[in-house]
């Protein structure tokens, strides 16, 4: 399953998809994305995607739209805190390969190990032999996940810095979104050459035949996701797996049980009918 092409094309010449197209291919991804998650679930496979990119390159945006209609029962986000003492004091992957899929599942990892190689690297949040162990590493354990039958991909959001900067001033001013800047985003406008060499230097060494890197071009959020999905979507050999057929039952004919008196119950307040009355009111 592809993305239709002379949506993707008309968004490339346009600068951007139009909402309603948009709108139209992605319920159109995302019922293949459902029918793709009922054959992991069938045949066990276990699927792995891991999303990087820069500070407000639309990650958390593209994996919304990823999981927004799978079953949370198999299919989840890993976004992980700051390593706790105790995590700290274990193998850089453990806390990571603790949250691997198990058969059937879909793992959607909003930054990954790959932490090592950028913000803690740039930052100096690890020392130079912990980073070096770990580009020496991390393609090791890659080829071990794939070769154990681990369906890994990997996105990197690529977003220019004109547009970044814009996206930052967005969110510095919707208290709904503050929580997503934080003072180490920040770092990256100041820092925006040395996570480039970081990246550069990550992607010698982990873009891997086993694993390669994508890179999904996302100064217009829409394009990204919809050019994201489809992509995903031809990377993983699913097929049509048949619904089972079910029949809602008759419901019964009522019995002579009474229910207590709705007064004996706590309702919370009906806001929405205050809503709609002061609305009528004011027309």
């Amino acid at each position: 399953m592809s993305a239709d092409q002379s949506v993707l094309e008309r968004a490339k010449n346009t600068g951007g998809v139009t909402k309603a197209a948009y709108k139209a291919e992605l319920e159109q991804l995302q019922t293949e994305l459902v029918a793709m998650q009922r054959w992991v679930a069938a045949t066990g496979a276990r699927v792995l995607v891991i999303f990087e990119g820069r500070d407000a390159a639309g990650k958390g945006g593209a994996i919304k739209r990823v999981i927004q209609r799978l079953n949370p029962r198999s299919a989840r986000v890993v976004a992980l805190p700051v390593p706790s003492e105790r995590e700290k004091g274990q193998w850089y992957f453990q806390r990571y390969i603790a949250r691997l899929p198990a058969a059937g599942e879909i793992v959607l990892m909003d930054r990954s190990w790959y932490n090592r190689a950028g913000v803690e690297h740039v930052l100096g949040y690890c020392a130079p032999e912990e980073y070096d162990r770990f580009m020496r590493q991390v393609p090791s354990l890659e080829r071990m996940l794939v070769e154990d039958g681990v369906m890994l991909f990997k996105y990197w959001f690529s977003v220019s810095d004109d547009e970044q900067q814009k996206r930052f001033k967005s969110r510095l001013k919707d208290p709904m979104r503050r929580w997503k800047l934080s003072e180490t985003d920040l770092l990256s406008i100041t820092k925006w050459e040395e996570y480039s060499r970081a990246k550069d230097d990550m992607f010698k060494v982990t873009d891997i035949p086993e694993a390669p890197w994508w890179t999904v071009e996302s100064d217009d959020k829409k394009s990204a996701r919809l050019n994201m999905i489809s992509h995903l979507l031809t990377q993983i050999p699913y097929e049509k797996v048949a619904l089972k057929k079910l029949k809602l039952p008759e419901r019964p004919s009522a019995d002579d049980y009474e229910r207590p008196a709705p007064e004996l119950y706590k309702y919370v307040p009906d806001r929405a009918a205050d809503l709609d009355r002061n609305s009528k009111a004011g027309q």
